[in-house]
C-alpha cells in the first residue's frame, strides 16, 4: 500500500496552491468544498479564483512561488505548467516535511487526491495512487450508477439516533444488528421516496418496540473458488454475518470479502484430514444460534451437493433454529466450464453424473456398471485419493481404457491446472503430476474438446468496461 487513505478535516485549516490555471481551479473547487481556507500564488489567476476573493473564499497572491509562503500551511499543491516551479515547491514543502501534491507528477506527490463519490457525509474515495487517473475515474463513473442519492439523508438520519442506540443496545454486535434491521426496513424507502419525517417516524418505532435478538444459520454456498462466481445473495448473508465457519475449501480470495469484524472458526474439512468431527460442527452451529448470533456457514461449491449441508439442517431443526440455504456453483459445473469441457454435448455425452469419492467408511459401493457406461460424463468430486481405485474399477466394469480424462487442481482460481489424458493412465497422471485438493476428476468423451475450448488464462476476455453498466436492485 504506497498511500495510506485518509479523510482529513479541513475546515478552515490553511491551504497553499502555486498556480491560477485551469488545474489548479480543479484542485481549488475540491478544497474550497472541504472548507479549507485556501492561498493561490500565481503570475495571472481565472476569472473564478478573482471571483472567490471577492466572496472572501481565497486570499490570491500576484506573483511567484518564494520558500515563505509554506510558512504556517498545512497543505500546498503545485498546480503550475513550469516544471521548475513545481520541482522547486515539492523541494521546499519537503524540506519542511509538508505534505505536497504536484499535479501529474505522482513521484512528487506526498499526497493524492482521489476520485471522490459524494453522498455526503457518505464519501467514496477511489485512487490508483497516481498511476492511472483515467481508470480511477471509470470506477468512479460505474459505482456512481450503483449508488443511490438517498444515501446521504439515511447516513444523516441514523446519525441522530446513534447515541439513543447506543444507550439501549450494549455491546457493539447488538447495535450493529439493529442497524441491519433498520437498512432493511421501510425506513430506507420512505427517504427513498422523500418522505423524511415519516423515516424519521418510523425509526423511532423501531427503537422503541425491538424485540430481542433471536439467533440464525444462513448455509452459503461459496462457490469453487472464483470469488466473482458468489452469487449477490452469498455476499450480503457474508457481510451481515455475526460469526462465519467456513471450511478449507473455501479460498482466501472469498475469505477476504467477509465482513471484517465478523468471528471466523474453521472446522477444516479437506480430502482426509477432518480436523473437525460433523457433529462437532452441528453442534457449533446450535451453539452460536442459541446465542442470539447470525452465523453464516460458508461451503466450498453448493452446500447440497456432497457439502453436507442436509445434515447440518438436521441438528438445526430440533432446535428450531430459523435458517436459509443460499446455493452456489459447485465445483463439476465451474471447475469444467473454466477448462473448457462442456459436461454435456449432443455428439459426446448426454448424461452426466455428480459421483464423491469420499463416502462413508462402511457405505456402499458405488454403481460402477452404471457409471462405465459410454457416452456419458463423469464428475468425481474428491476422488484424488481413490484414483487408482476408479480406475481400476470403471475398467473392470467395461469403460473404454481410451476414455478421455481431465484432472482440474484448483479450478476456476489463478492458479488452476488441467491435466488430460485417458481412463488408463489415471492413476499414474495423478502420482506424476503430484496432484493436490481441491481438484476435480472429469471422465468421458467430451474432454477430448477441452484442447478447443478451453478460455481461462488462454484467451482475452471482455475489459470490464465493455460490459454494460447495472444498477444493484
Amino acid at each position: 500500500m504506497q498511500y495510506l487513505p485518509l479523510f482529513v478535516k479541513l475546515t478552515d485549516k490553511p491551504v497553499l496552491i502555486v498556480g491560477g490555471g485551469s488545474v489548479a481551479l480543479r484542485k481549488a473547487g475540491t478544497l474550497l468544498s472541504a472548507g479549507a481556507r485556501l492561498t493561490v500564488v500565481a503570475p495571472d489567476f481565472a476569472p473564478e479564483f478573482l471571483q472567490w476573493q471577492k466572496q472572501g473564499k481565497a486570499e490570491l497572491l500576484p506573483g511567484c512561488f518564494t520558500p515563505q509562503l509554506l510558512d504556517g500551511k498545512l497543505l500546498v499543491i503545485a498546480a503550475t505548467d513550469n516544471d521548475e516551479v513545481n520541482a522547486a515547491v515539492y523541494q521546499a514543502a519537503t524540506e519542511r516535511n509538508m505534505l505536497v501534491n504536484t499535479v501529474d507528477d505522482q513521484p512528487k506527490c506526498g499526497f493524492i487526491f482521489p476520485s471522490i463519490i459524494d453522498r455526503s457525509p457518505i464519501l467514496i474515495a477511489i485512487s490508483s495512487f497516481g498511476t492511472a487517473p483515467v481508470l480511477a475515474r471509470r470506477l468512479r463513473e460505474k459505482l456512481e450508477t450503483l449508488l443511490p442519492q438517498h444515501l446521504g439523508p439515511l447516513a444523516e438520519l441514523v446519525g441522530r439516533f446513534r447515541d439513543q442506540v447506543k444507550a439501549k443496545f450494549q455491546g457493539f454486535a447488538a447495535r450493529r444488528q439493529f442497524w441491519e434491521r433498520v437498512f432493511d426496513s421501510d425506513v430506507v424507502r420512505q427517504l427513498e421516496a422523500n418522505r423524511p419525517q415519516q423515516a424519521e417516524q418510523q425509526l423511532a418505532e423501531m427503537l422503541q418496540s425491538e424485540q430481542p435478538r433471536q439467533g440464525e444459520v444462513w448455509i452459503v454456498g461459496a462457490g469453487p473458488g472464483d470469488p466473482e462466481l458468489l452469487t449477490l445473495k452469498a455476499l450480503q448473508l457474508m457481510q451481515q454475518a455475526d460469526v462465519v465457519v467456513y471450511d478449507y475449501l473455501v479460498s482466501p480470495q472469498i475469505m477476504e470479502l467477509v465482513r471484517r469484524d465478523a468471528e471466523r472458526i474453521c472446522v477444516g474439512k479437506k480430502a482426509g484430514a477432518h480436523s473437525v468431527p460433523q457433529q462437532d460442527t452441528n453442534a457449533l452451529l446450535v451453539q452460536l444460534a442459541k446465542q442470539g448470533k447470525k452465523v453464516c456457514r460458508l461451503k466450498g461449491g453448493d452446500p447440497f451437493i456432497f457439502g453436507r449441508g442436509g445434515e447440518e439442517i438436521e441438528a438445526l431443526l430440533p432446535e428450531q433454529i430459523p435458517f436459509q440455504v443460499v446455493p452456489g456453483i459447485t465445483a463439476a459445473a465451474g471447475c469444467a466450464a473454466y477448462a473448457g469441457i462442456p459436461l454435456t454435448h449432443r455428439d459426446y455425452a448426454h448424461s452426466v453424473q455428480f459421483v464423491t469419492g469420499h463416502c462413508r467408511k462402511a457405505g456402499d459401493e458405488p454403481d460402477w456398471y452404471s457409471m462405465s457406461r459410454p457416452h456419458q460424463t463423469l464428475a468425481i468430486y474428491m476422488g484424488i485419493l481413490k484414483a487408482a481405485d476408479i480406475q481400476q474399477q470403471l475398467l473392470t466394469y467395461g469403460r473404454d481404457p481410451a476414455t478421455p480424462l481431465a484432472i482440474i487442481e484448483n479450478g476456476t482460481r489463478r492458479e488452476q491446472r488441467v491435466i488430460t489424458g485417458t481412463l488408463s493412465e489415471l492413476a499414474q497422471l495423478v502420482e506424476q503430476q503430484q496432484v493436490v485438493s481441491p481438484a476435480l476428476l472429469v471422465i468421458g468423451e467430451v474432454v477430448a474438446l477441452q484442447s478447443q475450448l478451453h478460455w481461462f488464462g488462454q484467451r482475452p476476455g471482455a475489459a470490464v468496461f465493455q460490459q454494460p453498466l447495472t444498477r444493484l436492485a
